[in-house]
């Protein structure tokens, strides 16, 4: 019996020294914040800085917004009827012509400020662009481009490209973001205005 208990005894130490110890607790690792903290402080109020935040008027006196245009190579052009310069019409209509399949257009501004050279209302206007240069490119009313009652459209162009329009037929080239990439006065070569209109295009 002593033996019996003896070994019970025994057996119970053996248990006790071989029970596996608890496993440390160690602590988690962290989720991961994926959250995406990022804020978008665009403000979608804010007139965006390109050509197509503005209207202009047709010759209906109807209002045109310029984001027509968007994604579009586009000449800026204030015209006279009775300039030196006319003649740039025929230049002018061939380019639109020739480019307005790639994404090319010409918009043409009449303008009475320097030396009266455009005379008469709209229809006067159009009716002697379109009879004498066969025009078919967008022609809007009669704004003025310089002064307190400048058209804010070129209160933009000459805020990128600085100085007063000098004479009709100022160009301002207008790339595939709206945005102006160059300015040639009326007597810059039409050849180099051209080669400008083609580097854009090719863009």
């Amino acid at each position: 019996m002593k033996k019996l208990f003896s070994l019970l005894t025994i057996l119970a130490l053996v248990c006790s020294c071989t029970k596996p110890e608890p496993e440390p607790e160690y602590p988690q690792p962290e989720t991961p914040d994926t959250t995406d903290v990022s804020v978008d402080t665009t403000d979608y109020n804010e007139p965006q800085d390109n050509i197509y935040q503005f209207k202009v008027l047709d010759g209906n006196g109807d209002s045109v917004s310029l984001g027509l245009y968007r994604d579009m190579v586009i000449l800026v052009v204030n015209t006279a009827t009775q300039c030196g310069y006319t003649p740039q019409y025929t230049r002018l209509e061939k380019w639109y012509q020739d480019y307005q399949d790639q994404g090319f257009v010409i918009l043409d501004f009449p303008c009475n400020q320097f030396g009266g050279q455009a005379p008469g209302d709209f229809d006067d206007i159009h009716d002697f662009c379109t009879s004498t240069y066969n025009i078919s490119f967008p022609q809007f009313d009669k704004i003025n481009v310089n002064g307190p009652n400048a058209s804010p459209l070129y209160v933009w162009l000459k805020s990128k490209k600085p100085g007063n329009i000098q004479w009709n037929f100022t160009k301002f080239l207008i790339n595939r973001n709206g945005e102006v990439v160059e300015r040639f006065e009326p007597n810059h070569n039409m050849n180099q205005v051209q080669q400008a209109i083609e580097a854009e295009l090719g863009r």
